[in-house]
């Protein structure tokens, strides 16, 4: 991918964006870059708490990969310690905890599955794991982090609100969740920190930290949250309306031509290249949804498995 100018820049990484937290601190961070040739530090954090992903998943990854064609490095982080809590992001009840065997066994799919997205060469993605500096911790460790951040704070969450109101139980524990979070990215010093709408609570935290331990804040870029092919609840394997990153060319390319008309711009948009001012004339009207559906389904496809099984 070739840029010539930081304008350009932003209108490929901001495509799609939900919410950056703050676009004139990410333009200064890239100028920076452009400027002395050090690339940024892009953070996402993946908890192997299932071992498939799906094209829900891909939405940071594709984020992730545009930031990598760009000449920026990725820091993928495996939340092999977090798994242990389960982010309670919105959950209306508590997680349950995976065992170790489990969490190493759903981070090598990760991985596997991420790769087919991401630039796997070791000078475009660093690979880390957060029990690397959340293990380590003592008791101590632990107290400190937690005094950085107040209940009334945790309350402000949505779903720790909705809990709390409603009287279901809150394990301490998953307050804890988003400080880990967030002290992935003083750890590994990033720069950027991607996630869907769901993570935007956590991924703030980490500006907080970041700025706590004299470093300067990661910029925040959510990822709205793909709805599956139902056309109405979010993409998920539990309630069958995905498409998964693995599944063969066929119902692949079958599954995204049952992709309601209204959500097609959406996964244009989030899921391919497709220059904006063509979506809009494929989701006009003025093209057969059928047609704009086979190009929908033709692109997506060929990304996992090239144009000629497409």
């Amino acid at each position: 991918m070739q840029t010539t100018t930081i304008e350009q820049d932003l209108a490929i990484l901001t495509r799609g964006c939900e919410r950056i937290e703050t676009l004139d601190e990410l333009r200064k961070k890239l100028e920076r870059s452009k400027k002395t040739g050090k690339p940024l530090r892009i953070k996402l954090g993946l908890d192997p708490t299932a071992p498939d992903i799906h094209l829900g998943h891909t939405v940071v990854l594709r984020k992730m990969r545009q930031f990598q064609d760009l000449g920026h490095k990725a820091v993928l982080i495996i939340g092999d310690y977090t798994a242990r809590i389960g982010d309670p992001s919105g959950r209306s009840k508590t997680r349950p905890v995976l065992d170790d065997a489990a969490v190493k066994a759903n981070a090598q799919t990760y991985f596997e599955q991420a790769g087919r997205v991401l630039d796997t060469s070791p000078e475009k993605l660093e690979i880390r794991y957060n029990s690397e500096w959340l293990g380590p911790m003592t008791f101590a460790d632990v107290l400190r982090l937690a005094g950085q951040m107040t209940v009334g704070q945790m309350l402000k969450r949505d779903d720790f609100r909705k809990r709390f109101e409603s009287e279901t139980p809150i394990g301490v524990h998953e307050f804890m969740y988003p400080l880990m979070q967030g002290w992935d990215s003083v750890c590994v010093q990033s720069d950027v920190e991607l996630g869907g709408n769901d993570q935007t609570f956590n991924n703030l935290v980490g500006r907080d930290l970041q700025r706590n331990a004299g470093q300067e804040p990661q910029i925040v870029m959510i990822m709205p949250i793909l709805v599956g092919l139902d056309g109405k609840d979010k993409m998920s394997k539990s309630l069958g309306n995905y498409v998964g990153v693995t599944e063969s060319p066929h119902d692949m390319f079958g599954k995204l031509m049952s992709v309601p008309d209204e959500v097609m711009a959406n996964y244009f948009t989030v899921l391919t290249s497709v220059p904006q001012e063509e979506i809009t004339e494929l989701t006009s009207g003025r093209v057969h949804p059928m047609e704009a559906k086979k190009r929908l389904a033709m692109e997506i496809t060929t990304q996992f498995h090239g144009a000629e099984l497409a």
